[in-house]
């Protein structure tokens, strides 16, 4: 009897690829590695998600893991792995996350075609 393993998919995305579920902009990539740099131990990757919560119904999650799920897509940016999970796939498709720095605030961007509506304070969506 043979017992088969699910392997993650991976897609290599210097930039990011069409087929990859969510994009990171140069900005993000390079913040994203320097607070990874600051952790003890250094995780395996991102996973960036979209989680039921918020006011209009989704919110976005981002989190450091030491390694992909068995259901993950691993999309490659230059050295860094993000894993997304299939359900977060499906509300992610297109989404591009970017890092921005103003005066009032610094953080993460996300902008995704999929979304119908969002909140005021803006950190949830609905689709």
């Amino acid at each position: 009897m043979s017992t088969a393993s699910v392997v993650p998919e991976v897609v290599e995305a210097p930039v990011a690829t069409p087929s990859a579920p969510v994009k990171l902009t140069d900005a993000a990539v390079a913040k994203v590695k320097e607070i990874m740099a600051t952790q003890d131990p250094i995780p395996a990757g991102l996973r960036i998600g979209v989680v039921g919560g918020g006011c209009s119904g989704f919110q976005y999650s981002m989190s450091f893991e030491n390694q992909a799920g068995m259901m993950d897509k691993v999309v490659r940016f230059a050295d860094l792995k993000v894993f997304v999970d299939a359900t977060s796939a499906m509300y992610l498709n297109g989404c591009v996350v970017d890092y921005v720095e103003t005066l009032e605030a610094a953080g993460f961007k996300f902008e995704n075609p999929t979304v119908k509506s969002t909140c005021g304070c803006g950190s949830s969506f609905s689709v």
